[in-house]
């Protein structure tokens, strides 16, 4: 019995001293949400970003199919406001526009309720990880323009929708405004400023221009089967 006393005590210090080490790690890693200004330039930047992905082609694209990470796979119909979900354990169809009539088509788990809530926060989660810049002119964001060390960027900051309003995000793009990352201030991270890369960007089926692999830390998120129709 002591012995076994002794072994949880051990593991309560490893588990103690990891907590310790990731908070300082966070400390000195973390970045605060910089400053930047409010007003046309920040929109015209935004505008910018949105000609160069072709937003018109997005607006007009009816058919959104991708598989993220290998983890679940979306065939989101955006003209009828409607997203099957499909995961090795669960298929869904979500309801966009009333949560309530969403219905789980077939499953592994008994309780319906939780699939569906596990369902829209993956959906919101990895839809926002292949078409965000494609809502950094939507009602509910903020923009600011941000300049550091000659270079401009774009904050946009969600005061509401999605699973975590409050979310910041500074995009950083290349001379002809495509972006090549964005730094992240969200709710789910300690850690503010992390950086998070896009890259392999193609021209889908409907004209929009997408980015089909992410890295965060050397670490690639990608997206495929990627199909898109108007």
């Amino acid at each position: 019995m002591k012995r076994f006393l002794k072994i949880l005590k051990i593991i309560g210090l490893g588990v103690l001293g990891l907590i310790i080490v990731v908070t300082l790690i966070g400390f000195f890693m973390s970045e605060d949400l910089p400053e930047g200004k409010q007003g046309p330039e920040a929109d015209r930047f935004a505008q910018q970003i949105l000609k160069e992905l072709n937003y018109e082609a997005f607006q007009n694209t009816e058919i959104i199919s991708w598989t993220f990470a290998d983890l679940h796979s979306y065939e989101w119909h955006k003209d009828k406001n409607y997203v099957l979900v499909t995961s090795d354990n669960y298929k869904v169809k979500l309801n966009l526009k009333d949560y309530d009539k969403s219905e789980v088509i077939s499953s592994k788990d008994q309780d319906s309720t939780e699939i569906i809530q596990t369902s829209i926060k993956n959906f919101n989660n990895d839809s926002y990880w292949l078409i965000a810049p494609y809502k950094i002119m939507e009602d509910h964001v903020e923009r600011r323009l941000v300049t550091k060390d000659g270079e401009k960027s774009l904050l946009v900051t969600f005061t509401s929708g999605g699973s975590t309003p409050g979310d910041s995000y500074l995009w950083k793009v290349d001379e002809n405004y495509r972006p090549t990352a964005f730094e992240m201030w969200v709710s789910i991270i300690p850690v503010g400023g992390i950086e998070a890369k896009w890259k392999d960007w193609v021209e889908t089926q409907s004209g929009m221009i997408l980015s089909t692999k992410k890295s965060v830390f050397g670490i690639p998120i990608e997206i495929t089967n990627l199909k898109t129709s108007r």
